[in-house]
């Protein structure tokens, strides 16, 4: 009898749901920020904006539970939550300010770009074997630095320094008690409730900062019981050149990030990340964007906040995640749960998001622990110039301000600028690196040792 893969393996219910809430509650403030920031931008009514945010959740399950669970061709078959990729922002937030587009047009060029994607993703998967242990451990470190970014801000209390409350010290300090509640319940704790540290964390954060009064329940009770959401409900597609165009581009730049998420899911998980594998993951984020375009809502990626926490957890079956897309489903469809997960504060999640974070990084630097640099010093520098290039947006965000407003999304991510610059150095200086799948050789070699 073969030995099931834990990334195959079928939990219990009374496993499965609170291990697929905590991945929700991981990646819930990503998940509405789009919605919300695109909704007021249009100046769109509050009741309007709830069926974005609504329809968001819907897309996210459904894309979720397709990339988790497969459905022929597509879906990677890995532990994946699916969210809409803050690389459109930009694109979406100049068509939603020119009043010769708005909305329709928004949802037309999503609709050209999951196409796009469908038509494309073949093609990019035919590019792994460019990505060796070298390029593929800089890549994921790049992930869990750019996220950090992100950890911090929660912890602070608001989305970026310039926004009320950033920086309250009681911000802080509910953070630190998540974090040191996590860490206590990951060293003392036994069995299963080990790997809901994360969760449990959150909720006793939860209970402190409403204890303190820093939780309003205003939109639990203005929130309705149960909402439908369907096709074209808020625009009728329209489709202006430009607009598909730049979305289109910013496609190719959610695939470039896909690929290094589903490799450091695959590195975590220990199952090897094959072409045919790549190309269902790619296939996926393509019908996702195509869903959210004729489902009311934007491009959808694979969501980094969520490697992390299969990291923390140890729990690597995509089951949990298959759950968490069941649960976002429901959220979209009974509105007043969604605003109950809503009234978790940020700075409880930085907390957690502190540590999730910071394993993504930690598995690429254990990845790039393997690599030779005695004998190919030429690998010292693409890891060195790849990080640094990684860096631009994060310590000079202004730096690219004066170049063409199209590449935008392509310039304005680390993780792409960090892939971009390591595989054009691998290539420079190890030919392209060999036909390997970018997992490391100590998870290679693990991979086979549990096959045999």
């Amino acid at each position: 009898m073969d030995k099931v893969h834990p990334v195959d393996e079928r939990l219990p219910l009374s496993r499965l749901l609170p291990l697929g809430l905590q991945h929700v509650l991981v990646m819930y403030a990503g998940a509405v920020a789009v919605p919300l920031i695109i909704g007021r931008a249009l100046k769109l009514a509050p009741d309007q904006i709830a069926v974005l945010v609504n329809a968001d959740l819907f897309a996210c399950g459904i894309a979720t539970l397709i990339q988790s669970v497969g459905i022929g061709p597509f879906g990677i078959r890995l532990p994946v939550m699916m969210g809409v990729t803050f690389a459109s922002v930009a694109p979406m937030l100049t068509m939603a300010n020119n009043p010769d587009l708005g909305l329709g047009s928004i949802y037309g060029s999503v609709i050209v770009a999951g196409i796009f994607g469908l038509i494309v993703a073949p093609f990019v998967s035919s590019m792994l074997r460019f990505f060796p242990p070298v390029v593929t451990g800089t890549i994921i470190a790049v992930i869990g630095i750019s996220l950090m970014r992100i950890g911090v801000n929660w912890a602070a209390g608001a989305a970026a320094p310039n926004l009320p409350g950033y920086g309250d010290p009681v911000h802080l300090l509910v953070a630190a008690f998540v974090l040191v509640a996590i860490l206590l319940i990951t060293k003392f704790g036994k069995g299963f409730v080990v790997n809901i540290a994360v969760l449990l964390g959150i909720v006793l954060g939860f209970f402190v900062a409403w204890a303190i009064g820093k939780v309003s329940f205003a939109a639990v009770s203005g929130a309705p019981w149960f909402d439908i959401i369907y096709p074209f409900q808020l625009a009728i597609p329209k489709f202006d050149v430009f607009g598909s165009l730049t979305m289109c581009l910013v496609m190719l730049v959610v695939m470039v990030e896909s690929t290094g998420m589903f490799l450091a899911v695959g590195e975590m998980t220990e199952r090897k990340i094959e072409q045919r594998d790549l190309t269902r993951g790619l296939l996926t984020d393509g019908l996702g964007t195509l869903i959210g375009g004729i489902f009311n809502t934007f491009p959808y990626t694979s969501f980094s906040q969520n490697v992390g926490l299969v990291g923390v957890t140890g729990v690597r079956s995509r089951w949990v995640t298959a759950a968490g897309g069941a649960i976002l489903l429901i959220l979209g469809l009974i509105p007043k749960l969604g605003a109950l997960v809503t009234a978790v504060p940020l700075f409880v999640l930085g907390g957690a998001g502190i540590v999730m974070f910071g394993m993504v990084a930690a598995t690429g630097i254990r990845i790039l622990a393997a690599v030779d640099y005695k004998t190919n010093r030429n690998n010292l520098f693409i890891v060195a110039i790849a990080i640094g290039f990684g860096m631009i947006p994060l310590v000079a965000p202004t730096f690219f301000a004066n170049f063409p407003k199209p590449l935008e999304p392509l310039l304005n991510s680390g993780i792409v600028l960090a892939a971009i610059a390591a595989v054009l150095l691998n290539a420079y200086f190890n030919g392209g690196g060999a036909p390997a799948t970018g997992a490391s050789n100590a998870a290679a070699a693990a991979a086979a040792a549990d096959h045999a």
